[in-house]
């Protein structure tokens, strides 16, 4: 017998805080999926932003999807500048996968991001997660390296997209550059 997955239909969208019990599953189970890609225990490593960076207060959100009021997907972003947002932890829990639901996270994040004002989404993902990466390209993500290079030789892979559609008129789409961490944060190593 075929498995056919589900599809997008009755999730509620709903803001939480990361302390949420609703949070944690999705958080374990990507801390789980980091380390074995990784090799190393990644939960310190999702714990390095203080939670209320994804507060309204601090600029950010986290968002849920629940499907009958379990969390089976979310997403957050934080203040990266004042013009944008950095997404973070994407995650769809591994028996709701196949279903679009990172897809609609992102565009809810993407939604919201526009609502307080931010103009460009920014992110990285790792080099050994080629399903986020395939996801932010074809959510119209701009690669801010060289897409024929190995990823692993880059390290985090970084993304942007202009919430209004189009570039602005001085970015250098020929020559896609990293940019500047922003002050009092540390590197971001992962999605």
């Amino acid at each position: 017998m075929t498995s056919v997955a589900r599809p997008v239909t009755g999730l509620t969208v709903t803001q939480a805080a990361v302390s949420d019990p609703r949070v944690r599953p999705l958080l374990r189970e990507l801390g789980d999926e980091y380390s074995a890609r990784y090799g190393k225990d990644a939960h310190a490593e999702l714990a390095r932003y203080p939670d209320e960076e994804f507060t309204a207060a601090y600029g950010g959100v986290l968002l849920l999807l629940l499907e009958d009021g379990t969390s089976v997907a979310g997403g957050a972003f934080r203040r990266y500048d004042e013009d944008t947002a950095e997404l973070k932890r994407i995650w769809t829990h591994s028996a709701h996968r196949r279903r679009g639901l990172a897809r609609r996270v992102v565009a809810e994040l993407e939604r919201e991001a526009r609502a307080r004002g931010y103009r460009r989404i920014y992110l990285t993902t790792g080099p050994r997660q080629p399903e986020a990466r395939g996801l932010y390209l074809a959510t119209g993500y701009t690669p801010l390296f060289d897409t024929a290079a190995d990823p692993e030789t880059i390290g985090p892979l970084p993304f942007e997209k202009h919430l209004s559609g189009r570039r602005p008129e001085n970015h250098l789409s020929a020559t896609p550059m990293r940019p500047a961490q922003p002050q009092n944060h540390p590197k971001e190593t992962d999605q």
